[in-house]
Formats: C-alpha cells, structure tokens, sequence
C-alpha cells in the first residue's frame, strides 16, 4: 500500500478490501489493490524461475493497469512514444527526467535485466541498481514507480535474501519521498551510491520492525483462540482463524476456496467469528459483504507507521 501512498494514491481499507475480493471498490482502491496483484506476480516469478524476466514484468505491467479504463489499452506494453518526468504535459521543457527515446527501451530492458539475474555482488546493492535502472529506463507511460518498486522484492527474492515474506520496504522510502526521488537523481548523475545507502537502510528498518510485527501477530492468533474458547486443530474455524492471519480481509468465497468447505459454511464461520469479536463486516459493503480482521490491519498499519518513524529518526540522527 505504501508504494501506491509514493504515487499519492490512497484508500480506506475497506475500500482497498473491496477491491481486491473483486467486490467493487473507487478507483484509488482498485489501483492499489491491482499493485498488490501486480507485486504478487512478480515475485512468484522470480521465486519460481530464478530469473527477472520481461514476460513477468509485462504481465505485472497488465495486472496494474487492466482495470483503469483509460488505461486498459496499454497495460502489459511498453512505450513506443516519448515520455518525461516532471514539467508539463505538453513538453518536456523543465522535466525533471527525460528516458531514452522509446525506440532504444526494448534493448536497455534486455541489459537491465541481465543486470538483475546476475548472481555477482550484494542482493541489495543489486536490487537498488536494478530499480534505479528500471526508473531511468521508464518503459511504460504509467505505471513505472509501482513496477519499480515491486522489482526490488522480485531481486530480493530471486537472490533468496528473503524466501516466505515481503518486507514493507516501500514505508521507510515513503518517509522520505523528496530524498527518494532526489537518490534516483543522484543514480542519473553517476552517484548510484544514495540510492543503494537509501535501501539499505530502508532493508534494515523494515525487517527489524517486522520481525516485532510477526511476534505481535502469533499473540493475536493466541488470543483469537481464548477469544472462541479454544478450537481443534483441522476444524473450520480453527483454519479459519490461521488464514486470517495471512488474509485479514475476506468473504465467504475467499474462506470458501482456502480451507475447503462450500460457502455456506464459511459464511456461518464468520458470523461466529464476529461475535466473538474477531472480525468485524466492512461498512458500507451490503451489496457485496467483506470482513475485516481488524487486530492485523491494526498492526500492519502500525508497522507501516514505525518503519516511517525509524526512517525519520534514523535521518535525523
């Protein structure tokens, strides 16, 4: 969610659990919701194949952008006209960045990307390069911070420097977005060493605080579980209870094809669940009813706050 908030695009959780059950949702939410998607995506790619591949960067490319209409008829594709960053829409006079012509992108990419299966220096040196690169190269007319970002995990985990989870990396970049963006300056310049001190940091930061989240989310489970006096292990509600750990925003269909039972039943699961207090129904979602699990959403969003907070200090240190 904090690589969309880099991009001033932001939501209600509610309104971003809409959209990503396919429930209807505003146009903020569906664009973070299709981010996660196209996050998602990458990184099972480079999980999977060991490679950066442009095949996967399209297809992110796609999941982002396949549900704006006016921009649908791009998704998936590069540019094939010029583009800049900063100025006005109508000229690249005063631009902050202007990419390459649109014509030389295809090969850049091909360099980017042998750049990023290399397997020859630091994960996070690499992954810092391979993101500024990306953001210098911009081979899609929208869409590039996002894609960009979600490289940096792709890398990482291509690398195996993470291997089960997603550290939010993008809440400490978010702490400081003018630094950010003046680091991808610096790497144009020749100077690829603040964007790479930049992520380090951001790496560090992240992975401290959510080494505390992950210990706060096992309480929250423990206490889920005095909550409903207790469940078999195997059981409905006892599985229940552990997707929602990993997936603290559902419906009755979601639960319905993660433990296996059909929808009716899931959806008597989460009538229980609610009046023990575990979770609470989305308002404003009657026509399409989501539950939120309200202690994990508490304590993500907690965790994206600390990571900006630590970045802030770190700063000011």
């Amino acid at each position: 969610m904090d690589s969309s908030k880099i991009e001033d695009v932001d939501a209600s959780l509610a309104d971003y659990g809409r959209a990503l059950l396919g429930a209807g949702a505003n146009a903020s939410a569906v664009s973070m919701a299709s981010a996660t998607a196209a996050l998602t995506r990458m990184i099972a790619d480079a999980d999977r194949s060991r490679e950066i591949r442009r095949e996967a960067i399209l297809r992110a490319h796609h999941d982002l952008f396949r549900r704006t209409p006016s921009e649908a008829h791009r998704a998936g594709t590069l540019r094939t006209t010029q583009n800049w960053v900063g100025g006005s829409d109508w000229s690249p006079l005063g631009a902050l960045h202007v990419p390459p012509p649109p014509e030389t992108v295809s090969a850049y990419l091909d360099d980017l990307l042998a750049f990023a299966d290399r397997d020859d220096l630091p994960p996070v040196a690499q992954a810092a390069i391979v993101h500024a690169q990306f953001e210098s190269i911009h081979p899609f007319i929208d869409g590039n911070g996002r894609i960009g970002r979600t490289l940096i995990h792709a890398v990482l985990r291509r690398r195996r420097a993470t291997r089960h989870l997603t550290v939010p990396i993008a809440s400490a970049l978010v702490a400081h977005r003018e630094r950010y963006f003046a680091a991808l300056g610096d790497y144009r310049a020749g100077q690829a060493a603040t964007i790479v001190a930049m992520l380090a940091s951001a790496v560090r930061i992240a992975t401290a605080e959510s080494w505390v989240t992950a210990t706060r989310l096992r309480e929250v489970r423990a206490d889920w579980g005095a909550a409903v006096g207790g469940s078999r292990p195997g059981t409905p509600p006892h599985r229940t209870l552990d997707l929602l750990v990993e997936e603290p925003i559902v419906n009755p269909a979601l639960v319905a094809g993660r433990i296996g039972v059909d929808e009716e039943e899931a959806a008597a699961v989460l009538a229980a669940l609610t009046r023990a207090g575990v979770l609470r129904r989305a308002p404003r979602s009657r026509r399409a009813p989501v539950w939120l699990a309200g202690a994990v959403l508490d304590e993500v969003g907690d965790l994206s706050d600390r990571i900006q907070a630590s970045s802030r200090r770190m700063r000011g240190a």
